[in-house]
């Protein structure tokens, strides 16, 4: 008979303005042990980040944590809204003992504080059975604003253009944002804000609606950050990473999209000129270009946008230790 043992504890961490109500929940197996972290809440727009730590007992040979594997799920009820793979997070790094791990899952905006949810861990050693750690989880109640945003001429043939130039445009991003590679792995740290600003002239998630010169209009929804600066303010590298578009974009002007880590990119759109490329590796805080008015703008700013997986998710939520 193959026994298993394990056992499981929640610890609560005390939490400042910039970390998380983290929760720890340990395990132990017959051949194995760890613990799982996470933000055991989050607002609508945000992420839910779990950090899965693990160590071999034994003589465990290299092939052991080379089938390792760990899958992060999301339920809302019992359906299952969200999947997405473990990456470790010292992929070139690794010792036979050991296994360290993260997963992100974005939320969308449209979350109610008035459903259920879960998280469910999924480990795969390269054996038959597979050890499954459920979470407890849940969504806050967030108020979003609206704006109603009145377009001139040039704005409005922007928003209305449908030319294959711009059709490319936005397949070619959209590749770029849905490319996972669990080798890039550039930075751990919590993010800074791009711009020595604090002026928000357009915050994550608000519900806009834009009026055209012939006065219809559309509904959509803001996906980033504006911060309201002059043309010609430094613009920074919120994390370090390496830059996977530098290019001037119909909707979006001069734009630059950094990687940081697999799935997890940050975007920076309206610039009025840049000081990198394609390619190139950015520390945190360097300098990508200066802000502007192109592209889809109303005035001078920086819009600045983070995505997961695909998902846009509120910056905000990764100036804090979203890694743990």
């Amino acid at each position: 008979m193959n026994k298993r043992f394990f056992y499981w504890s929640i610890i609560s961490i005390a939490v400042t303005a910039q970390l998380f109500a983290v929760e720890t929940v340990r395990f132990q197996e017959q051949t194995y042990s760890g613990s799982v972290t996470y933000n055991e809440k989050a607002q609508p727009g945000d992420a839910v980040f779990v950090r899965l730590s693990m160590r071999f007992a034994g003589a465990v040979r290299k092939e052991t944590l080379k089938n390792t594997a760990a899958v992060l799920q999301l339920f809302k009820g019992k359906e299952r809204a969200a999947t997405a793979q473990f990456f470790f997070t010292h992929p070139k790094n690794r010792s036979a003992e050991t296994a360290d791990m993260l997963a992100g899952i974005p939320l969308s905006t449209w979350l109610s504080d008035k459903e259920v949810y879960s998280l469910k861990v999924i480990i795969s050693t390269g054996d038959a059975q597979k050890k499954e750690i459920m979470l407890p989880f849940s969504i806050q109640k967030k108020q979003f604003a609206s704006e109603r945003i009145v377009l001139d001429a040039r704005n409005t043939g922007i928003r209305k253009d449908v030319s294959p130039e711009r059709r490319a445009q936005s397949e070619k991003l959209n590749k770029i944002l849905e490319t996972v590679i669990p080798q890039d792995v550039y930075t751990l740290k919590p993010f800074t804000i791009p711009v020595d600003s604090k002026r928000i002239t357009s915050g994550f998630g608000d519900r806009r609606v834009f009026e055209y010169t012939d006065k219809q209009t559309s509904t959509t929804l803001h996906y980033g950050i504006d911060y309201g600066v002059p043309t010609g303010t430094p613009v920074h590298s919120c994390a370090e990473g390496k830059v996977v578009l530098a290019e001037n974009r119909i909707s979006t002007g001069w734009s630059i999209v950094v990687e940081h880590l697999p799935g997890l990119y940050s975007l920076y759109y309206h610039m009025d000129s840049l000081n990198v490329q394609e390619g190139q590796y950015v520390k945190q805080g360097e300098k990508l270009g200066l802000s502007g008015a192109t592209g889809l703008a109303t005035g001078p700013h920086l819009h600045w946008e983070v995505r997961l997986n695909m998902g846009a998710v509120n910056p905000e939520f990764f100036l804090k230790e979203f890694a743990f």
